[in-house]
């Protein structure tokens, strides 16, 4: 008898087929029993037939608990009425393990249990769900980049020095001297991409931020995509190209996923290009006349990418910040300075941002200012500026966010669920 994952049951009506799972429900009715039974890949439910209440598979079945292993066999058959169309009838259940006193039961939990419990609540269908469109996701991501010729390059996670700032770095010992956790692979990128002209990173990073918004993570992952001679504009255009491909790749294959969420995919279907494009003072009056408080010179936060989703329902880019906000490694803009040639993507629907990124500076003169106008240290960043002395040229690249760029697409509303196993302010178990 043949193992079948119950995604691929479809193909194997009519035959006897052996499905390895977990009981994920169980009911009785007069003569017939139904079973739950899940493997990771889906649902299917099993049936059972007896005229005898103590015939030996009612009393396995009896025996059965939320979340006890099982190997079922039986035979395919088409029900349109059971969940994906299918269903077994069982002929033999073996149990693998009783599951005793599962602790997430169909009542209401509260958040810290679920959270305490994370490693059992993925198994939920919701969570479920959100992970399986999570996975879709990033293999969106992979397909987009490896489908434009672009090289995936590994970047470290210990750094000798900051890339995002040195307020929110990890230090941790590095034998005899000091390292941080990697908030970013863009400055090993950069190196990678004057290699080979166009790569992307793909990994864990590291935030020490005392933040306990629903949007903020102290490890996430996030691709960075690199290109030689690439303008802020050339890094626009393909930022847009990569969302409407994860919206593209989502709808297309995790229909299911979103109806299991109660996701209303509308919103999503009515993302097109362009965005709209906004420079920061363009968009600070607007802002203003909206009730934010927001003032020449600060960073947008929340409230702010709150009144830009109400003012559009597809996602905003927004360039031209004020230099002194931005990273060192910024490119001023042409005749000011004072700007830099960022750009940040923000959601609709009040998401927040998923893209942010611009161009970089390739003057080893300016790039030396910078360092040292920022109180970095220069020597952790001689390969750096090596990179300014051999062959410099305009560049360009940004970061997606995955678990923000997640959120989106679920239709969720606190990015903790966005992954396996959240880190947060001062969570870090399980």
């Amino acid at each position: 008898m043949r193992w079948v994952y119950i995604e691929d049951i479809v193909g194997h009506s009519g035959r006897e087929v052996e499905v390895r799972g977990w009981i994920y429900n169980k009911r009785s009715s007069g003569k017939v029993r139904f079973l739950l039974v899940r493997d990771g890949t889906g649902l299917l439910q099993g049936t059972m037939y007896s005229t005898e209440k103590d015939a030996p598979l009612f009393l396995t079945f009896d025996a059965l608990t939320q979340e006890s292993s099982v190997i079922v066999r039986g035979k395919v058959r088409e029900e349109k009425r059971a969940p994906g169309g299918y269903e077994l009838e069982i002929s033999d259940i073996e149990i693998v393990q009783i599951a005793r006193d599962y602790p997430i039961t169909p009542k209401e939990h509260s958040t810290p249990f679920l959270m305490d419990h994370r490693h059992l609540w993925l198994r939920s269908q919701k969570q479920h769900a959100v992970l399986r469109v999570r996975a879709e996701v990033v293999k969106a991501i992979r397909d987009f980049f490896d489908g434009r010729g672009f090289r995936l390059m590994d970047t470290p996670i210990l750094t000798p020095s900051a890339c995002e700032g040195t307020t929110t770095l990890f230090e941790t010992e590095y034998f005899d001297q000091k390292a941080y956790l990697s908030q970013s692979g863009q400055l090993y990128n950069e190196a990678t991409a004057m290699a080979f002209g166009k790569v992307y990173c793909f990994g864990p990073t590291f935030r020490a931020e005392r933040s306990k918004t629903r949007k903020h993570l102290i490890e996430f992952w996030m691709v960075e995509p690199e290109v030689a001679f690439a303008t802020l504009e050339d890094v626009t255009e393909l930022g847009e190209d990569l969302v409407l491909s994860i919206i593209e790749r989502v709808l297309g294959k995790r229909r299911a996923e979103l109806e299991t969420l109660e996701r209303d995919p509308k919103p999503l279907e009515r993302v097109q290009k362009p965005f709209p494009r906004l420079k920061y003072e363009e968009i600070l009056p607007r802002l203003q006349e909206k009730g934010s408080t927001v003032k020449s010179g600060d960073d947008f936060g929340a409230p702010e990418e709150a009144i830009l989703s109400e003012l559009y329902d597809v996602p905003v880019c927004v360039s031209h910040f004020p230099a002194a906000i931005k990273a060192f490694y910024m490119q001023p803009a042409p005749g000011r300075p004072d700007l830099a040639l960022g750009v940040d993507f923000i959601a609709s629907e009040g998401y927040g941002e998923i893209i942010g990124g611009g161009q970089r500076i390739h003057d080893l003169a300016l790039l030396e200012q910078r360092i040292q106008e920022h109180k970095l240290p220069r020597e952790a960043y001689e390969w750096y500026l090596d990179l300014r002395k051999y062959g410099s040229v305009p560049h360009s690249g940004f970061g997606l966010g995955v678990e923000r760029t997640v959120s989106w697409m679920c239709g969720i509303k606190h990015i903790r669920e966005t992954i396996p196993f959240p880190r947060l302010l001062y969570r870090i178990y399980p």
